[in-house]
């Protein structure tokens, strides 16, 4: 009997689901992430399994695995010290940025340092035109000049990002070629190498991020890798991507920059089949690990894509699942500012040592540690055995805040979990905005470690319809990894008039993209040809930006202008309530996506409920500063059919539902927990 393996490695746990492939059965497993020891955390969970299920490693048939490593890094800022070197007199590029302040309404609001600081830019003294000529090659001495500077300044890493690399990287890739002569220890990243599409600033920011992460993914996967092969497991392992496919730890090591999204887009992929598999429509995705939270628009099971994707204080510019992440997990610590004011966030304490209430060494306030102090999580163990949660050290932790703000433990745990959901409604009133959705048509799909703690909370400020949570949110995301087709993006900058001779001119790059497409897939071990998709960047005339278009390869093979032209016009109209189909249109890039499918997993559907729901225990517990007896219900006691009112609190081995007093608990024929506003 074979088995294939998703894994989702978080900042504080990390979780497993197993597909059984002969029968389609479903298994879940939580233990503690080992970020001092990357690896470590994969043994332990392939032992858990072999000594609980009897899947030994040879059993194991396909195995892949999203990680959250790259965006922690760059929400913590924990990443090494980068050299960027530009086209000279183009050094400010990150600083000038597209000069926008984060939070227009906001007088204090400043903008973000860059990854890179100013004096670690230097300029090399090379020029691409606009049409991809080149007037100037970099010379070596220039290069060796701006290499010493660079390790004067203590820099770990190059990122190489010249003026219009999109349309030739020759220049990037002599210099490039350079470095790895002179400096064969240092990881260089170049941007065209990284996504090269047009516009300086943002092909330059996409390329920073994947040199910023670089070395802490390279690290990660080399132990991962080790520790697999170590272990007897006989098939490489995959590597969930941004885009929410995805590809070989090989590409994964080479191209970071895909894997920034990991973690979060395995959490949306497996939230987004779940939701089409058990008939929610519209659903807003909330994955809270133990460092960020992650939410992301789901419709009729498909997830949006997009480019310009937030990944802490950045923006990054390559095809990725639409994800809006803030630094507010479970392990978000907690403190008072010298003006005396309670902040939460971003910074995390991981699984090492973790929240306070972990009895893991940690001893400042996390999130976990606030719902601990008020008594709503800790009933009974979590993570699948791996925590006993310590009610007095988490409120022993939050007690000198309490002493700084002059108000009970309870009351500041109640505050500390208002800060963090008044940071999450921020971050999805952003997301709704975009979109142009409206949050009371939507459910709330919670999942995660943390998902199902807090999804209540924001549900209510958003006004929500309700509150979904799965009958495993904590293993989601690997459940999502391992569903997740076989995925890559391609594209090419081409700047084209869309009329006869500009589509004329798509046919030999459609092909290229559509060979080189068809090759990846090839080298990912997929059997099948895959299902390909065509689409192109695209704006009227005068336009500073485009809207991707989706297209069918035969408009191009057939010259189809107005068939191309009425996809454009028709997709302005639905964005912006208006077209201009007079008005002339250019194509700026053109795309393709290539996917292989993976197998899925069967549904089940538990057997309905013969008595009512009964709670196992009563506790007192607080909310918003004031007790309150609270019904304890253990999940697996909960069946169709099932209801009950709140406050009420949900155990089980990866997960706590917290449910609010004013809410309404409903299970549906898949086992979900539907809760809702009470009337």
């Amino acid at each position: 009997m074979g088995y294939r393996i998703g894994v989702d490695v978080g900042g504080s746990f990390t979780d497993f689901a197993v597909l059984e492939e002969g029968s389609g059965q479903l298994r879940t497993l939580k233990v503690f992430s080992r970020p001092d020891q990357p690896g470590a955390e994969i043994l332990a969970g392939l032992d858990r399994l072999q000594a609980r299920d009897g899947i030994a490693p040879g059993d194991v048939g396909y195995f892949t695995h999203g990680t959250t490593v790259g965006i922690n890094t760059v929400i913590q800022r924990n990443g090494p010290m980068l050299a960027l070197f530009t086209t000279r007199n183009f050094e400010d590029v990150l600083e000038i940025a597209r000069l926008k302040i984060p939070q227009i309404h906001n007088l204090y609001s400043v903008r973000p340092k860059p990854l890179v600081p100013r004096e670690n830019v230097f300029g090399i003294d090379e020029r691409t035109e606009a049409t991809g000529a080149i007037l100037h090659a970099p010379e070596r001495a220039d290069v060796a000049r701006a290499l010493a500077a660079a390790r004067a300044a203590g820099a770990a890493g190059i990122v190489v990002a010249f003026l219009h690399a999109c349309r030739n990287p020759e220049n990037e890739r002599a210099v490039a070629a350079m470095l790895a002569e002179m400096a064969p220890e240092m990881p260089v990243v170049t941007s065209s190498g990284t996504w090269p599409v047009i516009r300086e600033f943002e092909r330059t920011v996409t390329a920073v991020i994947s040199g910023y992460v670089q070395p802490r993914v390279a690290h990660y996967l080399d132990r991962f890798e080790a520790a697999l092969a170590g272990k007897g497991v006989p098939v490489p392992a995959h590597i969930t991507k941004s885009n929410g496919g995805v590809m070989g730890i090989g590409q994964a090591r080479a191209e970071p920059v895909q894997m920034i999204l990991s973690g979060t887009a395995s959490g949306v992929i497996g939230a987004g089949w779940l939701a089409r598999e058990c008939g929610f429509p519209k659903v807003l995705s909330l994955d809270i690990g133990g460092t960020s939270a992650d939410v992301a628009v789901i419709l009729d099971g498909q997830p949006q894509y997009g480019t310009g994707e937030l990944i802490g204080d950045f923006q990054i510019h390559i095809p990725s699942v639409a994800v809006s992440s803030v630094g507010q997990g479970g392990g978000s610590v907690a403190s008072v500012d010298d003006l005396g004011v309670l902040r939460v966030g971003p910074e995390s304490a991981g699984s090492t040592p973790g929240p306070a209430c972990y009895g893991r060494g940690g001893v400042r306030p996390t999130i976990t540690d606030a719902m601990a102090a008020q008594n709503l999580i800790g009933h009974g163990d979590l993570g699948y055995g791996a925590v006993s949660v310590d009610h007095a050290a988490a409120r022993a932790a939050i007690r000198p805040l309490a002493g700084r703000l002059g108000a009970p433990v309870e009351e500041v745990a109640g505050h500390i979990v208002d800060i963090s959901v008044s940071a999450m409604y921020a971050e999805v009133s952003g997301l709704v905005s975009r979109f142009g959705i409206d949050p009371r048509e939507f459910h709330l799909f919670a999942f995660g470690g943390a998902g199902a703690m807090l999804a209540c909370y924001l549900a209510r400020e958003l006004d929500m319809k309700g509150v979904v949570v799965p009958p495993r949110p904590g293993c989601v995301s690997a459940l999502g990894g391992l569903i997740a087709d076989l995925k890559n993006d391609f594209i090419r900058t081409l700047y084209l008039d869309l009329d006869a001779k500009g589509v004329a001119a798509l046919a030999a790059p459609l092909a290229e993209l559509e060979a080189t497409a068809r090759d990846w897939l090839a080298r990912q071990g997929h059997p099948g040809k895959g299902v390909v998709g065509v689409s192109a960047d695209m704006r009227y005339r005068g336009q500073s930006y485009e809207i991707e278009t989706v297209l069918e390869a035969g408009w191009i093979a057939s010259g189809d202008v107005a068939a191309i032209a009425g996809a454009f016009h028709a997709e302005h109209a639905r964005l912006f309530g208006h077209a201009s189909e007079g008005a002339g249109v250019q194509m700026v890039n053109l795309r393709l996506v290539i996917a292989g499918a993976t197998p899925k997993p069967a549904m089940p559907r538990p057997a309905p409920a013969t008595d009512p729901a009964m709670p196992s225990d009563h506790v007192e517990a607080w909310f918003a500063g004031r007790p309150a007896t609270v019904a304890l219900y253990d999940r697996e006691a909960l069946a169709p059919g099932h209801a009950f009112d709140g406050p009420a609190i949900v155990r089980q081995d990866d997960t706590t539902t917290v449910v609010p007093p004013g809410f309404h608990v409903q299970v549906d024929d898949f086992g979900n927990l539907l809760i809702a506003k009470g009337a």
